[in-house]
């Protein structure tokens, strides 16, 4: 596809850099903070309040409508997402849950609707906070439950290895545990949000280029190429948001489930 690009006057057309797509400015002046990406997350909990608000406010015996689709993503969220990893506690953080998976879904969703185009959990605030608060709550509940030296006992000396084991064991649990698994949190719905959004956008800009900017006899399948490979991602970053919101669910439930339940 590089190489195609050559045919066209190479220094108009470039891909879109990172800081075009995801460095914006503050939508008010002055007001450094409220940028894009802010009025989307805001946007994206109303979203999600109002749909469970309207879904569950005045339940029916039979559901139907909105409560029928609410309780469709109630039960996958429990039945593969929280009694796997939490069992006789599943319901207890079901709230928690419900919502992380929504919200995460909706800001991933943010990427593909017209106007809005941007994927909220592509800028790296968004994961890293999601990610310091169930990590921070996994470590609440592993005191409380284990207290703090059992805790970390039970995290480096699992029971049951030769003792000469726990020599190199014991550090590479502790870096696993309390450093390496909340950074892939974060990153790693981060890094699937931010690559499909230079995707689309690069494919589209390609579509656009050679099909209105450069359109010539030769160019002109280059530019339908670029048409039909941004349909085609976008249909594939549809099924990549949800499944990100599904991890990220799924691996906080197993984080907080670790916590309650050493012994598994």
């Amino acid at each position: 596809m590089i190489a195609l690009t050559l045919l066209a006057d190479p220094d108009q057309f470039k891909a879109p850099t990172p800081d075009e797509l995801f460095q914006l400015p503050p939508i008010i002046a002055g007001v450094d903070w409220f940028t894009k990406p802010v009025l989307l997350a805001i946007l994206s909990s109303i979203i999600v309040l109002g749909f469970l608000w309207a879904a569950f406010s005045n339940p029916k015996i039979v559901p139907r409508g909105v409560q029928n689709v609410a309780e469709f993503g109630y039960m996958f969220v429990r039945d593969q997402v929280a009694r796997p990893f939490l069992g006789k506690d599943a319901d207890r953080f079901m709230g928690l849950l419900l919502s992380m998976f929504f919200v995460i879904w909706v800001w991933n969703i943010m990427g593909v609707v017209p106007v809005a185009q941007f994927p909220v959990a592509s800028h790296i605030a968004f994961p890293i906070v999601l990610a310091v608060s169930v990590y921070v709550l996994k470590l609440y509940l592993g005191f409380k439950t284990q207290g703090v030296g059992g805790y970390f006992k039970n995290m480096m000396f699992p029971p049951g290895l030769p003792k000469f084991i726990y020599v190199l064991l014991a550090p590479i649990e502790f870096l696993s545990n309390m450093i390496i698994a909340p950074f892939t949190h974060a990153v790693r719905l981060f890094a699937n949000m931010f690559a499909g959004h230079m995707l689309i956008a690069f494919f589209s800009m390609v579509g656009f280029w050679f099909l209105f900017e450069q359109l010539t006899p030769l160019g002109a399948p280059i530019g339908v190429l670029g048409v039909l490979m941004t349909i085609i991602m976008t249909g594939f970053e549809l099924f990549i948001m949800f499944l990100q919101a599904f991890l990220f669910s799924m691996l906080a439930a197993m984080y907080i489930g670790n916590s309650l339940h050493p012994e598994h």
